[in-house]
């Protein structure tokens, strides 16, 4: 689908490829998002912002909801729970957001993966079919992503992704209440190289909602 389609059809994409589908956030996801990230706390509260009070509470939940549909429409952020193809067990979340159009047509990404199934390269396809659906479908140029430069396995991981390291952004994200410097990297349409074979092509659907 080129750009101008893109733009005309409903903003609401499924990602399906390498035995994970990617959706955006529903009401029913609630239980299986509120425990997974109960579940992982320790391991995700070093890498991420301070959590609030009412962090995993079905008001906030609701919010969130609300914050991901308007941004999904207004075609300027995704935020992505990613699944098993089966859609049966949720291992985690990824966001494709800062948008930018006119002469930039780049974004940044993000992610968060429960503990339990940390390690298993579930992230990097994850990773990798979002790189997909953004240059391919969302015809944007460039993807940036930043990380602590002690989070090792998440610069591995990007790595793995064909990211490049570009730099070093100072005080970048307030992270667990300190303000953290961040290794940036990037990664330009013309250097994605999808690993699937024709016959596994990942498959990116507009649904209407």
């Amino acid at each position: 689908m080129g750009f101008l389609g893109w733009t005309q059809a409903a903003a609401h994409p499924v990602l399906r490829g390498e035995g994970l589908l990617l959706r955006l956030p529903e009401r029913r996801d609630y239980r299986d998002w509120r425990d997974l990230r109960d579940a992982s706390r320790t391991f995700l509260t070093p890498w991420e912002p301070v959590w609030s009070p009412d962090e995993l509470s079905t008001d906030a939940f609701r919010a969130r909801l609300r914050r991901y549909r308007h941004d999904a429409r207004e075609r300027t952020s995704y935020t992505f729970l990613i699944f098993d193809a089966e859609e049966r067990t949720l291992y985690g979340g990824l966001t494709l957001g800062r948008i930018q159009r006119g002469v930039a047509q780049s974004g940044t990404i993000g992610y968060w993966m429960g503990a339990p199934h940390a390690g298993r390269g579930i992230m990097t396809a994850a990773v990798r079919l979002v790189c997909g659906f953004a240059f391919e479908i969302a015809a944007l140029h460039r993807l940036e992503a930043a990380c602590l430069p002690r989070n090792e396995r998440s610069a591995r991981l990007l790595h793995r992704c064909g990211f490049r390291h570009e730099g070093y952004l100072r005080d970048y994200l307030k992270i667990a209440g300190v303000w953290e410097d961040h290794d940036l990297y990037a990664l330009l349409a013309r250097e994605f190289v999808s690993d699937a074979s024709p016959a596994r092509r990942p498959q990116f659907t507009l649904a209407q909602r």
